[in-house]
């Protein structure tokens, strides 16, 4: 069985990523583009990682992301940093506490590592060419922040599932949540994934 949490899931398929996110933005670059080239975004982050986080946090939290009239968190101005469009304030759900915590082990290992996992999308293209437009077919489970980009975004991927996930179980879209859901709504996933898990044949 798989669980999904917040990006609803698309058989492999289309173009080569780093393609893709290279062409959306218009005259603002996408974030994934952004991040390709080693030490670009390094390079923001890190002189100031408590503060970054907690911008992209913000950004994407239903409780303190940006309003529909304010320049969207997840492109770039050209030459600019993502932290241009964070906005300033720390969503409830983040204690002070944890984001020292989450602030201390980044400025320990440095943002690559974790910057390398949108570095190797293409690689993981290639290696998955084999299931083209394949389905899941295992029991599944969709969870989603009804006010997360992904989920908007991907919303034609949603309206797939009866194809694209046969064996779906349930899918739910939490009202007044964003990105960040097991943190903006622990106990309702929670609750969601442990019904879900005990329903599952033995």
């Amino acid at each position: 069985a798989v669980a999904l949490l917040s990006v609803p899931y698309e058989p492999h398929g289309g173009p080569r990523p780093s393609e893709m996110f290279a062409r959306m933005g218009g005259d603002d670059e996408f974030y994934v583009a952004y991040f390709q080239q080693p030490g670009r975004a390094e390079a923001e982050i890190e002189p100031d990682v408590r503060g970054w986080l907690c911008g992209v946090y913000a950004a994407l939290s239903a409780d303190t992301m940006p309003g529909p009239d304010s320049p969207d968190p997840h492109f770039i101005s050209r030459g600019g940093t993502m932290r241009q469009r964070f906005p300033h304030a720390r969503p409830a759900w983040l204690t002070e506490a944890d984001l020292d915590f989450y602030a201390g082990e980044f400025e320990r290992t440095g943002l690559t590592g974790a910057l390398n996992r949108y570095r190797n999308m293409d690689r993981d293209w290639e290696d998955l060419a084999e299931y083209d437009g394949a389905p899941i077919v295992q029991p599944s489970l969709f969870l989603g922040g009804a006010l997360d980009a992904s989920t908007t975004w991907l919303s034609d991927a949603i309206a797939a599932y009866p194809r694209t996930l046969p064996g779906l179980v349930a899918s739910h879209l939490l009202d007044d949540s964003g990105h960040w859901l097991q943190q903006e709504r622990p106990a309702e996933v929670n609750h969601l994934l442990t019904a879900w898990l005990a329903g599952l044949p033995g």
